[in-house]
């Protein structure tokens, strides 16, 4: 059965991802650079050369391309929460200075560069003056690139499901697995308008992310809002163990274990993927392993 676009999409996320941001871009700064063309030229006086706008606006795109990959990785380590609000506006305030620098940066350093191969000079103008111009559209930028980050990871989400305990569906406390005393044979993933069943059997390995925990199943993946370690306790009568700080394995998915001369390891699974065993947790993992055969 041919796969859908999603599961296509789903194969390579990061890097469609960040090309259909870079197509964005490219189209939202070609029109910035057209009307600062046009608004020159219409002044008969003006002595604008046509590709300075393009240099201009492409500029400031790739220095945001190149800044990106940064803030996501940001966004990611400190998720909104609705608890120590000061703290996050004053990481986000300071964050967004930070991308302003990088971006006037990369910007000025980028048009020096072309106005220099083509035998002009750039004057970036007064550093204060044109750093509060630049700092205000940044800001601005960053709180787009804040919000299209949440929105997309919620309709990812929700096209690729959410894993819940059953029975717990209305309960979003990221600590509730932790109050189950049995472990579970299934879980439930909602789906957009469908829900169906999880085999915990079926799942391979555990992947902390943000406030999240990645249930890896038969090549997909369900997002279950919890913590590692509880959902860890929650499956560990069914054979799961903590492999390292953000890993944990389904026993029964191992082909082969290695061991480095440096203490740590890497966990070869049936499907071919392989997985980080972490010094931290060898002796634990090893005793519960050994303890299962």
């Amino acid at each position: 059965m041919a796969k859908n676009w999603f599961e296509l999409f789903d194969q390579h996320k990061v890097l469609y991802s960040y090309l259909l941001f870079a197509l964005y871009l490219l189209i939202n700064n070609s029109i910035n650079a057209s009307s600062v063309w046009m608004e020159h030229h219409r002044d008969p006086f003006s002595t604008l050369q046509w590709w300075e706008p393009l240099v201009w606006e492409y500029s400031s795109a790739i220095g945001t391309l190149i800044l990106t990959p940064f803030l996501v990785w940001f966004f990611h380590k400190v998720p909104p929460r609705f608890n120590a609000v000061r703290w996050q506006l004053s990481l986000h305030f300071v964050a967004s200075l930070l991308f302003c620098i990088g971006h006037i940066s990369l910007m000025v350093a980028l048009r020096k560069l072309v106005y220099g191969l083509l035998g002009r000079g750039y004057d970036f103008g007064p550093l204060a003056r044109e750093f509060f111009y630049e700092y205000r559209k940044d800001v601005w930028g960053y709180l787009f690139l804040f919000a299209l980050f949440h929105i997309a990871q919620f309709i990812y989400r929700r096209l690729k499901g959410d894993a819940m305990l059953i029975g717990a569906e209305q309960n979003e406390d990221t600590t509730a697995v932790s109050h189950n005393t049995s472990s579970p044979e299934h879980f439930l993933v909602r789906k957009l308008d469908k829900e169906f069943l999880v085999k915990v059997d079926d799942i391979d390995w555990l992947e902390s992310s943000g406030n999240y925990v990645n249930l890896h199943s038969k090549g997909r993946i369900y997002p279950l809002r919890a913590t590692l370690a509880n959902t860890v306790e929650l499956l560990q009568h069914k054979g799961f163990s903590r492999i390292h700080r953000s890993l944990a394995i389904n026993h029964h998915a191992i082909h082969s274990i290695s061991y480095d001369p440096s203490g740590d390891g890497e966990i070869l699974l049936n499907s071919g993927e392989r997985l980080n065993l972490s010094r931290r947790f060898k002796d634990e993992f090893r005793a519960r392993f050994q303890g299962k055969l």
